[in-house]
């Protein structure tokens, strides 16, 4: 087995469910999916592609709430237990100093992350088409909100929980205005989460699974061999995009240098919840808890642009699979 060392604190209370005896799979599903249904919270439509987060003792998260009139919404949740979960019935009110950078057009699939002192935000931020969201909280009650990372047109903005050679850094996926059909993975960083530059270029789509593009999902794990990364790729099929999800592990001080990168997936829509929604045949990882002690990790993904899902797996399982099925 893998003698990687996973970083970070412990957390005991980590949601956990053992492998089923007939699944031979390195990720396998929560027997609860979806943990968050579509209709979770009055006049929403659908509740997917949602971060959390340990806060204290409990879980904490921001979460995708596309309402009925089909505006796509933040709004954010507590959990005591990372499965149960009490969502705001409004969207976050994002408290910002620049009203241009602050009007509310649209926000959707955001990530969180602990760095420093605080809880930073990242979204698809609508401003003349999607761009990166960037603000933070301290409490998950008041937010705030900051300059945009970079200019339209991107999506999938990742913060690294720690500086990088004494940077700020983020992955993103530039784009366009639509359905993108094309999409690699960049690395920026920055002095003061403001001022973005030192773009690299991670990786390209490749074959199979991720033929048509890709994006970072959860934040990046540190381990003593490399961040790994968990990342969606997408499939053009004659029926249209699929969309599955792998992992990478990136070089620790130039995250945009791939030392192993996985060929087959690691999760792929099968499931009714993730066939079956407002866009079928999707799971789109969004946030991944871990236990260093016990090497127990917790995905959060959406389904079908849909629900809300679950999955396990063990570290040391996912670093040996990656390194062994890299390309």
């Amino acid at each position: 087995m893998s003698k990687t060392e996973l970083i970070g604190s412990k957390l005991p209370n980590i949601p956990w469910e053992e492998r089923p005896q007939d699944c031979n799979q390195v990720v396998w599903r929560s027997e609860k999916n979806p943990i968050i249904t579509r209709d979770a919270v009055p006049d929403t439509n659908s509740i997917f592609n949602s971060a959390v987060v340990p806060f204290g003792d409990s879980f904490a998260g921001v979460f995708r709430c596309d309402n009925t009139a089909r505006v796509m919404q933040l709004h954010a949740g507590v959990s005591q237990d990372g499965i149960n979960w009490k969502i705001e019935a409004k969207r976050i009110q994002f408290r910002c100093t620049d009203n241009e950078i602050g009007h509310f057009v649209y926000g959707y699939d955001p990530r969180v992350c602990w760095l420093e002192d605080r809880y930073y935000v990242t979204w698809c931020n609508g401003y003349h088409g999607p761009t990166i969201g960037l603000g933070y909280t301290h409490d998950f009650k008041i937010f705030f909100q900051m300059e945009n990372a970079f200019l339209p047109y991107n999506r999938n903005g990742v913060l690294f929980p720690r500086k990088i050679n004494e940077k700020y850094a983020m992955l993103s996926r530039p784009s366009d205005t639509g359905h993108t059909p094309f999409g690699d993975i960049f690395y920026s960083e920055s002095p003061d989460l403001i001022h973005w530059g030192h773009h690299r270029h991670v990786m390209s789509p490749a074959e199979g699974w991720q033929a048509t593009k890709i994006g970072a999902g959860p934040t990046p794990i540190e381990t003593s061999e490399g961040w790994l990364l968990i990342y969606h790729g997408v499939l053009t099929s004659c029926n249209g995009f699929v969309y599955s999800f792998g992992a990478a592990l990136l070089d620790l001080e130039r995250p945009w240098k791939v030392i192993y990168r996985t060929f087959p997936y690691l999760l792929n829509p099968r499931e009714y919840y993730e066939c079956v929604g407002d866009v079928p045949n999707v799971t789109f990882p969004c946030t991944a808890l871990y236990d260093p002690p016990t090497g127990r990790m917790a995905i959060y993904y959406g389904g079908a642009d849909t629900v809300t899902c679950l999955a396990f797996a063990q570290f040391d399982e996912l670093i040996e699979f990656i390194k062994e099925n890299s390309f």
